[in-house]
Order: structure tokens, then C-alpha cells, then sequence
């Protein structure tokens, strides 16, 4: 087997509309086409990849925990800019939690969507800049 890329991560969220708000508008990825299926859902890019929203209040891997446990399954987005990245998301009102020390390497910024699935933002922290 040959790997070429991560090509998507599904999500499952309790309220797709919800879930569109703050993938679409506050943090604004890019929405897809995506084709009509029988249940609610969006598509996103990120990046190379894609960012495919179910809506499924009884899917087994929803959270029901509604603290950041950066311990917890997420998935991970690399960003360009460590601190610009927590101003932009402060802007927006979203709570989060930063390890920009971390002992993974990655200087790491963890959020929510509404429907409590984890978000990891990251930069290397060799190229992590000092806030000025």
C-alpha cells in the first residue's frame, strides 16, 4: 500500500446547521458540493483536505464531555501563524486552550465545534515566533 495523502476526516454533529455556522462563517473553510445524500451533512476543504460533517445524534463517537481534554480524539489543522491563530479564534469567541510548549513538538491550540468534537490547530514550534 501507497499513501498519498489524507484525503478527508468525518465528523459526527448533533445539528448540521449549527455545525455549518462554525465551520463556514466563524471559521471560514471553504464549503464543498456535496452530493444528495438522505441525511443531513457539509463538506469543507482544509487545506489538501476535506472536512465531511454528518449529522447523527446517535453516532458513537460524539462527545458528550463539554470541557477541552486535549487527551481526547481530534483532528489536527497545521497553521502558518501561532498567535495569529489564537487572536482569530479569540476573535470569534472560541474557547480555547493553548500548549504552545508542548511535549509532542507542536506549539498547539485545541477548541470545540458546537457538537463538542475537538480541533487542534498547530504550528512546529521551531517556527513558532514570540508574540511581540
Amino acid at each position: 500500500m501507497k499513501i498519498l495523502d489524507l484525503h478527508h476526516v468525518s465528523l459526527a454533529v448533533n445539528d448540521v446547521e449549527e455545525a455549518k455556522n462554525f465551520y463556514g462563517t466563524l471559521l471560514g473553510f471553504p464549503e464543498l458540493k456535496r452530493p444528495d445524500f438522505d441525511f443531513p451533512g457539509a463538506w469543507y476543504q482544509v487545506g489538501n483536505s476535506q472536512l465531511h460533517l454528518i449529522e447523527n445524534r446517535q453516532a458513537e463517537t460524539l462527545r458528550y464531555k463539554d470541557n477541552i481534554d486535549s487527551r481526547d480524539g481530534h483532528f489536527a489543522i497545521r497553521v502558518v501563524d501561532y498567535y495569529q491563530t489564537v487572536e482569530f479564534l479569540e476573535s470569534k469567541g472560541i474557547e480555547i486552550i493553548q500548549k504552545p510548549h508542548s511535549k509532542s513538538g507542536f506549539a498547539q491550540i485545541f477548541c470545540m465545534d458546537p457538537s463538542n468534537n475537538l480541533i487542534e490547530f498547530n504550528v512546529d514550534q521551531k517556527d513558532l515566533t514570540e508574540k511581540e
